[in-house]
């Protein structure tokens, strides 16, 4: 499941990104926007900031912009920094990989065979799903939807 760490970041991002052309944007505006409780969005800011997906400016003009284009961040990068490992079992993941205590013999397990197949899907999906492709699939929606 996606926590709400990550899904915050997601959301400031799409929001950064569609203010592209703007000036630096105060975590106060973003926060109210994107009704995103404004402590927790400073943790996540930090954490996207130090990651290189943002860059903030201080004093009064200060705010927060992307440092990479909205094209160049995918959703693989955002959900591992936020959450941590894509797999959902230890024994699945492929950077973070623990055998699991219970397990008698690993090449047979059945659990680890599913979720090593949910976590290629996930993978699949996560890195070619970029914030701007995101935005176009919304604009889409909404272009239908009138």
């Amino acid at each position: 499941m996606l926590s709400k760490k990550a899904k915050y970041a997601i959301k400031a991002l799409i929001f950064l990104a569609k203010n592209i052309d703007k000036p630096p944007l105060p975590v106060s505006k973003i926060s109210e926007f994107e009704k995103i409780p404004r402590k927790y969005l400073e943790v996540v800011f930090l954490e996207l900031r130090n990651a290189g997906y943002i860059f903030s400016k201080k004093g009064v003009t200060g705010g927060y912009v992307l440092s990479k284009p909205p094209e160049e961040i995918f959703l693989v990068g955002i959900v591992r920094l936020m959450d941590g490992p894509i797999a959902r079992v230890s024994c699945a993941s492929a950077f973070h990989y623990r055998s699991c205590e219970e397990c008698l013999d690993e090449a047979t397990c059945s659990i680890k065979q599913v979720y090593l197949k949910i976590r290629e899907q996930e993978l699949e999906v996560l890195s070619g799903t970029s914030i701007a492709g995101m935005i176009e699939n919304e604009y889409a929606a909404h272009a239908l939807s009138i």
